[in-house]
């Protein structure tokens, strides 16, 4: 519930220290259901950051759209009126359209793929929700599995390689002159948020958490 608490001294709107306003509708929650609500929108407007992040350091991908804005793809993926379906991911989703951005034979933006799958996934491990009431159940499993496969695409990011020896995606500079770690960080926040959740919510429904022990080198996405 810390995440929920502070003061924001420019007054700009800040998802981790603006207040969430009551709504009527709040009756019908529990604590759990409004600290799931508010750890899934942290998450995805990390995942936003993410993305716009990543185009930034490979914009060969966006140029697969034929759009030179990012804020269209932004909108096309996190916006109020967003694309639900993507041709170029071929129906996949979640975890399977995370795999496309480590696939040589994949032609289309990794950006995307990486992105929108990791969207997907998490909100899988949601339940597919994005409001919560008294009745609904959350899987702590589902949010644990996320976290490891979060792990697993950070592992990826930096240590898989395309025929020629390139990265598939540019992610962190690990130069001496100036290291940015940037995206380290964004991935660790989401990876905090997913384990934080499912221990709540394991807590809260008396449900065990199967530990999953795999070796990142050669770890593959688990299905949520």
């Amino acid at each position: 519930m810390l995440l929920l608490v502070g003061c924001n001294s420019n007054g700009s709107k800040n998802p981790v220290t603006e207040p969430r306003p009551f709504q009527f509708k709040d009756i019908a929650k529990s604590d759990v259901d409004l600290v799931a609500e508010s750890h899934l929108q942290l998450t995805l407007t990390q995942l936003k950051i993410m993305m716009e992040k990543l185009y930034w350091r490979n914009p060969k991908e966006l140029r697969k759209q034929g759009v030179v804005d990012i804020e269209v793809m932004l909108e096309r993926v996190f916006g109020a009126a967003r694309q639900v379906d993507f041709p170029e991911l071929e129906g996949k989703r979640s975890v399977d359209s995370m795999r496309f951005a480590f696939q040589d034979s994949y032609r289309g933006d990794r950006v995307l793929a990486l992105v929108e799958g990791l969207r997907g996934m998490v909100l899988d491990s949601y339940n597919g929700q994005q409001e919560f009431y008294l009745m609904d159940e959350l899987d702590p499993q589902k949010m644990y599995n996320t976290a490891r496969n979060v792990e697993i695409a950070v592992w990826k990011l930096s240590h898989d390689k395309d025929a020629k020896g390139r990265f598939y995606l540019l992610s962190n500079e690990m130069s001496d002159a100036a290291p940015n770690l940037s995206f380290e960080r964004l991935f660790g926040k989401i990876i905090v948020l997913q384990d934080s959740m499912a221990v709540i919510v394991s807590d809260a429904t008396n449900r065990h958490i199967k530990n999953v022990i795999q070796s990142a080198a050669s770890a593959v996405f688990m299905g949520i």
